[in-house]
């Protein structure tokens, strides 16, 4: 018994002494913002989006579908 407990001891040292080295994961590990080319961050990638830039005027008729400040 006295030489199991340094034994056993020693092994769970060099178990746990993994998981504090290792470094945390990234709080966020999803893609970056704009990785899709989502100018108005609906979900919805530009190529397929209506209404690019969130204005509420469909692309063929908004006359800038870029820019969110005119219609």
């Amino acid at each position: 018994m006295k030489i199991k407990t340094p034994l056993l001891l020693g092994l769970l040292a060099v178990a746990l002494t993994g998981c504090i080295v290792a470094p945390p994961p990234p709080p966020h590990s999803g893609p970056p913002p704009g990785a899709y080319r989502d100018r108005d961050r609906d979900g919805m990638p530009n190529r397929y989006d209506r209404d690019r830039d969130g204005d509420g005027v469909p692309n063929r008729y908004d006359s800038r579908p870029n820019d969110p400040r005119y219609r």
